[in-house]
C-alpha cells in the first residue's frame, strides 16, 4: 500500500465523505486484524498527585501545592486502589500525576519499587514524557537516566500523555511550560532505546490546524519507523468545561462526533506502522466509541475503574467489562481482554 503524504491526508480529512473514510479505514483494519478480535483492558487510572506547576490552560484537574484540595497519595492509599483493581481482574495501572515541583527521582524510584514488589501481577503504565522531563531537571540528571532508573525498579511501559498536538506553535498557546515537540519525541525515543514500550496520543480540538494534526502523525510515524517502540495510538477531543483555555479562546467549539471519526479513520490510513488504534469512548461516549470500531479502531481501551482528569473537564462517561463485551459483539466482532502488551488474556 502506498504511504499517504501529509497533503493527501489533509485532503482526505477535509474533503472526503465520512462513510467513504470509514470504509477505507475498516478495510485497512481488516488487513491488520483479519480475525476481527477487538480488545480491551481492565485497569485503573491512579493520579498519585494533583499538584502541578505547569498550569496547562486546557486542564481542570491540577492544583497548586498550597490549595486546600491538593494531595499526594500515600503508599497505603495507592496499595488499596491496586488491591481493588486486582479484585475485579485488573492487570494495569495508568499511573500519572501533575508535575509536582518538589518530587525528585528517589521518590519515584521508591514508589515504583513499592508497587512492583507488592503487586507483581500489575503492570505500571506510568509517567508521561512531561513528568520524565521535569524529574530529570529537578534531579539534575538526564531524561535517559531517569528512564533507566525507573525501568530498573519495575517501570516497563510509558503512556503518550503530554503530546497534545506536537506543534510548538500550538503548545506555546495551550501549554507553554510543557516540553516542546522535539523533547517529547526524544524522551519516547530514549524509552524505546532501553526496551521500554510506549503509546502515542493526540488531543485535538483546540487551536490547531488540520495540517498540524497530520504533521503530529508524521512525527510519530517517523519515530515508529526508527524504533518500532509505540504499542498504540490514542486520539481524543479537548474537553473544555472548567478550563482556562475555553474561556480565553471562545472561538474553540466542541468537536463533533463526525470530526472525531473522520480523524480516527485517516489516522488508521496514515499511521501504517501502528498495529493498534484505540477508541476513546471516555470522551466520545459508548455509542461513538462503538462506532469507532468501524472507523479503524481495533481496541476499546480501558474499563477505567477510576478516571479523574477528563472527568474534571466535563466528560463523565463510564463503562464496565460486560458493557464493553456487548458493544463489541454488537458490531460483529469478537471481544477479548488483553494486557498492556496487547497479549490476549481471555476471549468472550
Amino acid at each position: 500500500m502506498k504511504r499517504l503524504s501529509v497533503d493527501e491526508a489533509v485532503d482526505l480529512i477535509e474533503n472526503t465523505e465520512l462513510n467513504e473514510l470509514g470504509a477505507m479505514a475498516l478495510s485497512r483494519k481488516r488487513e491488520l486484524h483479519p480475525d476481527k478480535i477487538t480488545t480491551f483492558i481492565v485497569d485503573r487510572n491512579i493520579n498519585y498527585t494533583n499538584v502541578c506547576w505547569v498550569d496547562c490552560k486546557f486542564c481542570a484537574f491540577y492544583r497548586h501545592a498550597k490549595e486546600e484540595d491538593a494531595y499526594v497519595l500515600s503508599y497505603e492509599e495507592i496499595g488499596k486502589k491496586i488491591e481493588e483493581l486486582i479484585a475485579i481482574g485488573g492487570t494495569q495501572i495508568l499511573f500519572q500525576g501533575g508535575v509536582h515541583p518538589k518530587l525528585k527521582i528517589e521518590w519515584y524510584e521508591q514508589l515504583v519499587e513499592f508497587i512492583s514488589t507488592h503487586y507483581p501481577t500489575i503492570t505500571i503504565h506510568g509517567f508521561s514524557a512531561v513528568e520524565i522531563d521535569y524529574i530529570a531537571k529537578i534531579s539534575k540528571i538526564s531524561t535517559k537516566e531517569v528512564l533507566k532508573r525507573l525501568n530498573k525498579k519495575g517501570l516497563f511501559s510509558m503512556p503518550g500523555a503530554g503530546a497534545e498536538i506536537l506543534s510548538d506553535r500550538v503548545r506555546d498557546i495551550i501549554a507553554p511550560r510543557k516540553c516542546d515537540t522535539a523533547d517529547w519525541l526524544r524522551i519516547h525515543r530514549e524509552a524505546h532505546e532501553i526496551g521500554m514500550k510506549t503509546t502515542a496520543t493526540m488531543m485535538f480540538g483546540t487551536v490547531e490546524t488540520t495540517r498540524e494534526i497530520v504533521e503530529h502523525w508524521e512525527h510519530i510515524r517517523d519515530l515508529q519507523d526508527a524504533t518500532n517502540g509505540f504499542r498504540a495510538f490514542i486520539l481524543w477531543s479537548f474537553q473544555g468545561l472548567n478550563t482556562r483555555l475555553a474561556s480565553e479562546h471562545p472561538e474553540i467549539i466542541k468537536q463533533s462526533s463526525n470530526q472525531y471519526l473522520r480523524l480516527l479513520a485517516v489516522s488508521r490510513l496514515f499511521l501504517d506502522n501502528f498495529k493498534n488504534i484505540q477508541s476513546s469512548w471516555v470522551t466520545q461516549g459508548s455509542y461513538v466509541g462503538q462506532l469507532a470500531l468501524l472507523f479503524g479502531a481495533n481496541d476499546l481501551g480501558s474499563t477505567m475503574m477510576e478516571e479523574n482528569v477528563v472527568k474534571a473537564a466535563g466528560a463523565s462517561f463510564r463503562m464496565n467489562q460486560a458493557q464493553m463485551i456487548e458493544l463489541i459483539k454488537d458490531v460483529g466482532e469478537f471481544p477479548a481482554k488483553r494486557n498492556t502488551n496487547y497479549d490476549i488474556l481471555e476471549r468472550f
